[in-house]
């Protein structure tokens, strides 16, 4: 699968987030990070909470099972996740999003 990151983002610092087939690129700021992330692989995620998160999906498709409920989004779609509401779901290869976390250390770099 090819990058559909353009230069700039891809110069971004890898996030280190544990999942196998992702490639996270890292933009820090002072108070929230913002992950541009692409799966070659499927991933299934275990439910979690922390703080608040948006995201945008920009190729494939994720279902989350938000506060009990299912939802699939798919490309150009958005989602909302307040904190500490619980969550998990399945990632299929080929998606791709950029993801807004409300908080300054979600993740470090690799």
């Amino acid at each position: 699968m090819s990058n559909i990151f353009p230069k700039p983002i891809c110069e971004l610092p890898m996030a280190d987030i544990p999942l196998n087939g992702l490639a996270a690129y890292l933009s820090q700021g002072d108070n929230h990070q913002i992950i541009f992330m692409q799966f070659n692989e499927d991933v299934d995620l275990l439910e979690h909470s922390h703080e608040s998160q948006w995201g945008i999906v920009l190729e494939g498709r994720i279902d989350l099972v938000i506060d009990g409920i299912k939802h699939e989004y798919k490309k150009g779609d958005r989602y909302f996740i307040s904190k500490d509401i619980k969550h998990s779901g399945k990632i299929y290869a080929g998606y791709a999003d950029m993801t807004y976390f409300n908080e300054k250390d979600r993740y470090k770099t690799k």
